[in-house]
């Protein structure tokens, strides 16, 4: 290939990408594919001989791009996926051309991505110490790296070493959380070797936050048992509310218990910018670990995480492996990235990163986090005065947990009947409103009910957009009680 071939074939893929994203609004947000679309990617032969650039381009536009997950789209209000910010997309295709491995050594991409997870922890107020935390697929694997340092720390402290003798023999180190903390908290343990029945859901009060005397009185109980408390998540911002814990209280009895206190702010963390919010955040700073996603709120393209920790030695000292065919006697100090997490092989996530960051700066991000928030409460609004529908929790971030319940039902004090049968038809609304195309959410479990919840971070989505999609819940309820 020369590089004039390189060149056209790059121009063919920037229109591509350029059309896709400037059509987003004017289709459907997502549609089913239909069975010959299917078909064709998933039967798509091994090719025996290679094919021409402009051909594979041409495939691209036609099989891949039509039938996209919906997320770029501004009535997309499902899970937590965001838009793709411009800047990253363009910056990741130059990570690409030059494919180094971020495990550590002297090249760009690793001391850009010590400056990236040190704006992130600036962004959100977090302390930074240096080697205090680095880029990851996202905080499924962020939580395991924060919850591994938590592990060792406290099995240290315990006269264990997990590293070479593992867990065996020891008594069961316990960690607490909430029945709205993220799966992500539990594959962990059990990844880890805590089991998952040693996590302790404590209760949440009425506002959807852990609740601070039972979290004591659950920690007093465990060591009565003889097990070692070590941990409590928090969240700021759970997935099905949005809700945020009130960190204070909480970073008080972790630092009287001596506990690891982690942060799962996935979603919401970069909340903190928003001034209107802000005060829910107080406290943050306090805890040992915070794992959050810039391919979240800020909308960094997938994948991109982030691990946060206090004391960068407690990373170290439970990852740091440094085989002789990897000594680098130029690495400094801070050694490796390699040395701070699993991965060995790491990509350059860091570029698209500085790309998005860069380009809005923090101001930027911070308007557009606010206006997201800002949707939130007005689509509250718009829920709490229709009388077909019913809010099911303060909007304290930018995701709304409601339901459908048609006027003439008596809703939650009305017969075990009645419940069953909002709860079945809430259970299947998400699908439909998702086939009808024109509106995307998705729905969960909350306090033993079925619900709706509308996640916005699309700072392109509209009142207007808000408007639609409650109009689609009410158009698919009414077909599927037909």
């Amino acid at each position: 290939m020369t590089s004039d071939d390189f060149r056209a074939a790059a121009h063919t893929a920037a229109d591509l990408a350029a059309d896709h994203l400037a059509g987003l609004a004017a289709g459907p947000v997502w549609q089913p594919m239909d069975d010959a679309a299917r078909r064709t990617l998933l039967d798509a032969p091994l090719p025996a001989a290679g094919r021409p650039l402009d051909e594979l381009l041409a495939a691209v536009g036609r099989d891949v791009l039509p039938y996209p997950m919906g997320n770029g789209h501004p009535r997309f209000f499902g899970w937590v996926n965001s838009a793709p910010a411009p800047a990253g997309v363009l910056a990741t295709l130059a990570a690409a051309a030059m494919n180094p491995s971020s495990a550590g050594g002297d090249h760009a991409d690793v001391h850009l991505e010590r400056a990236v997870v040190r704006w992130i922890a600036e962004l959100v107020g977090f302390p930074h110490p240096p080697g205090g935390g680095l880029l990851t697929s996202g905080t499924s694997m962020a939580t395991i790296v924060c919850l591994a340092a938590a592990r060792n720390r406290a099995a240290r402290a315990a006269g264990w070493d997990v590293r070479e003798d593992g867990l065996a023999g020891m008594p069961p180190l316990v960690g607490y959380v909430s029945g709205e903390t993220h799966s992500c908290v539990r594959k962990a343990a059990e990844l880890l070797g805590l089991g998952s029945k040693h996590l302790r859901a404590v209760a949440t009060g009425p506002d959807g936050r852990l609740d601070p005397a039972g979290l004591r009185a659950a920690i007093a109980r465990d060591r009565a048992a003889g097990l070692l408390p070590f941990l409590v998540v928090a969240s700021a911002g759970t997935v099905g509310t949005g809700a945020v814990d009130t960190f204070d209280p909480i970073a008080d009895l972790c630092a009287e218990e001596r506990l690891w206190l982690h942060v799962d702010g996935a979603y919401g963390a970069f909340g903190v910018l928003d001034p209107e919010i802000a005060h829910r955040y107080a406290g943050l700073a306090r805890a040992d670990s915070l794992a959050l996603d810039p391919h979240k709120w800020l909308g960094v393209p997938v994948d991109c995480g982030c691990a946060l920790v206090r004391d960068p030695a407690e990373l170290r000292a439970a990852f740091s492996l440094v085989p002789s065919y990897l000594r680098d006697e130029a690495a400094g100090e801070l050694g490796w990235f390699s040395e701070y997490g699993t991965e060995q092989t790491r990509p350059f996530r860091a570029l698209k990163v500085w790309a998005t960051i860069a380009h809005r700066g923090r101001d930027g991000l911070a308007a557009d986090i606010a206006r997201t928030t800002a949707l939130a409460r007005r689509l509250g609004e718009l829920v709490t005065a229709d009388p077909d529908l019913e809010l099911l929790a303060e909007v304290q971030t930018s995701i709304v947990a409601f339901r459908l319940r048609p006027a003439g039902t008596t809703g939650s004090a009305g017969s075990a009947l009645d419940e069953a049968a909002l709860d079945a038809l809430n259970r299947e609304l998400p699908a439909a409103v998702q086939r009808r195309g024109r509106a995307f959410l998705t729905g969960a479990r909350l306090d033993g009910r079925e619900i709706l919840r509308a996640c916005l971070l699309n700072p392109a989505t509209t009142e207007e957009d808000l408007a639609v999609l409650l109009a689609e819940v009410k158009a698919a309820g009414r077909e599927h009680s037909g």
